[in-house]
């Protein structure tokens, strides 16, 4: 069913004159390439996260990709990840030659990486982990930085779903201060099109290591020591320091990102407004949980998800939205189930796998009402 016929859609852009106006800006100054709409969306990014450094690049895979370089990850290397994620990561640790290991997650409504998993699964051999934090809700962070403090490991956060939501210990649930994407060594973002902040593709990167910095700068665009927009004007030529991608971001996407930057917050809010509905019309259904239920006020809110109590009512349940109309997803199928990975890989992962069988994605954006909410609530409930 196309989008236009859905209803109720899944997530629908929080679009407006603001985003117009940005790339107006841009096709008024004539450059297009990487310039001063991508030098500002980093600096205000870097605000936000409280971050020395900033980085934008093309996409949030590209990202990953650049992350695993610049902390030299290659063949030999073992990164722990989630298989409950979108594949890139994955993807782009094979890329780089090394070898994912696959974590379950902590519970059906915690689909996180689990740290005393991860912790059973550290050899000689494993260089990084890469916790996800699933749906807008962070990994038990402070658990999993004592396990690379430990091992000497580095930490490439996956915070694709997390942009403006900040850590909260997972015990007292008091304010930590750190923004999700700013507590391991690298945090990397998405701009796509279903993200809190979308620009239709688009990533960045953060990280308060200079010498980290430093590489993934050189390593975005070619391994140029200058990029084309200092040299704009000048005398001058440049570099090339080290082998490098083609990973930088145009002006279009960085100035449409900069007019979804200052949206934000208020969206993340109206998100968590929402999420709080859909959670007290769900409180006590027999049927289904909502993830991370207890954790909507510190969320950034990019996912409503539910987890039905079987397979069944999971697949009774989709067919009764969509019946009226709702458009439904879901946040993700395992990794170990696609016939790229499951010959290759054997990880018994028992709650990653009931997870992929059970969950469902349900609508959350800024403008969604909360009459509609209300109706999807309704209708689960009311399946047999």
């Amino acid at each position: 069913m196309p989008l236009s016929d859905w209803r109720v859609p899944l997530s629908v852009l929080d679009y407006g004159v603001e985003e117009a106006e940005a790339a107006q800006r841009v096709i008024g100054h004539r450059w297009l390439s990487m310039g001063p709409e991508v030098l500002a969306f980093e600096r205000e990014f870097a605000t936000l996260q409280s971050s020395k450094h900033a980085f934008a690049v093309s996409n949030a895979t590209a990202a990953l990709h650049l992350a695993m370089h610049t902390v030299g990850i290659g063949p030999g290397d073992e990164v722990i990840q989630p298989a409950i994620n979108f594949v890139a990561s994955a993807n782009m640790t094979l890329l780089a030659g090394a070898t994912p290991v696959f974590a379950d997650i902590c519970s059906l409504d915690e689909p996180t990486i689990d740290p005393q998993h991860v912790a059973q699964l550290i050899t000689p051999r494993t260089k990084a982990i890469v916790p996800m934090h699933y749906g807008g809700n962070l990994a038990r962070m402070s658990e999993l930085l004592e396990i690379c403090k430990r091992h000497g490991l580095v930490m490439i956060e996956d915070s694709c779903h997390a942009v403006g939501a900040s850590y909260h210990d997972g015990q007292g649930r008091t304010p930590h201060g750190t923004m999700a994407g700013s507590i391991g060594d690298i945090g990397t973002f998405s701009f796509y099109a279903n993200k809190n902040l979308a620009c239709g593709e688009g990533g960045m990167l953060v990280t308060d290591r200079d010498d980290l910095a430093t590489r993934i700068q050189m390593l975005r665009s070619h391994g140029m020591t200058r990029s084309s927009w200092e040299r704009h004007g000048r005398a001058g030529s440049y570099d090339i320091a080290l082998p490098g991608f083609n990973y930088r971001l145009d002006e279009l996407h960085a100035a449409i990102g900069r007019a979804q930057l200052v949206k934000l917050l208020d969206g993340n809010a109206r998100r968590r407004q929402l999420l709080a509905r859909y959670r007290d019309g769900l409180a006590g259904a027999e049927r289904w949980t909502m993830v991370f239920a207890g954790q909507v006020e510190h969320s950034a809110g990019h996912l409503m998800v539910v987890v039905a109590d079987c397979s069944e009512t999971r697949s009774a349940g989709i067919e009764a939205l969509r019946a009226i109309g709702v458009q439904t997803s879901m946040h993700y199928p395992s990794i170990l189930e696609f016939s790229g990975y499951r010959e290759r890989f054997t990880a018994h992962l028992e709650i990653t796998r009931q997870f992929a069988r059970r969950a469902i994605t349900l609508p959350l954006h800024p403008n969604l009402s909360v009459e509609h909410v209300d109706e999807i609530v309704h209708t689960l409930r009311a399946v047999q």
